[in-house]
This record gives C-alpha cells, structure tokens and sequence, in this order.
C-alpha cells in the first residue's frame, strides 16, 4: 500500500483543483443566468446551476478529503 502514496497525494491534489474550478464556473454560469444573460433560460434556472456545481464541490473536495484521510492513516501504520 505504500507504493500507492504517492499517487494518493497527487489524485487529492488534482480533485481539490477540480473542486474549486467546478465552483467557479458553476457560480459565474448561474450568476449570468440569474442576471438575465442567457435569454432562453428562466432566471430560476441560475439559483439551480449555483445549487447543483456547490453539490459537486462539496463531493470531489469530500472525495480529496477522503484520500488526505487515507494517507494519514497509511502514514499511521508506516510509523508502528
């Protein structure tokens, strides 16, 4: 399992990128059709973007968070 460290580092690294770019964009695409810059879209349609990219924030950096976990406790069992 220790051989696999370093490819969990780097995974949770690139899933917390991934994470913050999803919010991003997902604010900024439900923040211009919240204003009306979309006009085939209803403006209700940006509150459901924002709503659903959070969602996806919160999973991947859920998902970094759960592999930083699983180095710690590979990390643990390394140290005894």
């Amino acid at each position: 399992m220790h051989e696999h460290l370093d490819f969990l580092k780097v995974s949770s690294a690139v899933v917390k990128v991934a994470a913050w770019i999803f919010l991003c964009l997902g604010f900024i695409g439900g923040i211009s059709i919240f204003m009306g810059l979309v006009p085939e879209s209803p403006r209700w349609m940006g509150l459901a973007v924002c709503a659903l990219y959070a969602f996806f924030f919160f999973f991947f950096y859920l998902i970094a968070k759960m592999a930083d976990l699983m180095i710690k406790i590979i990390n643990q069992f390394k140290k005894e």
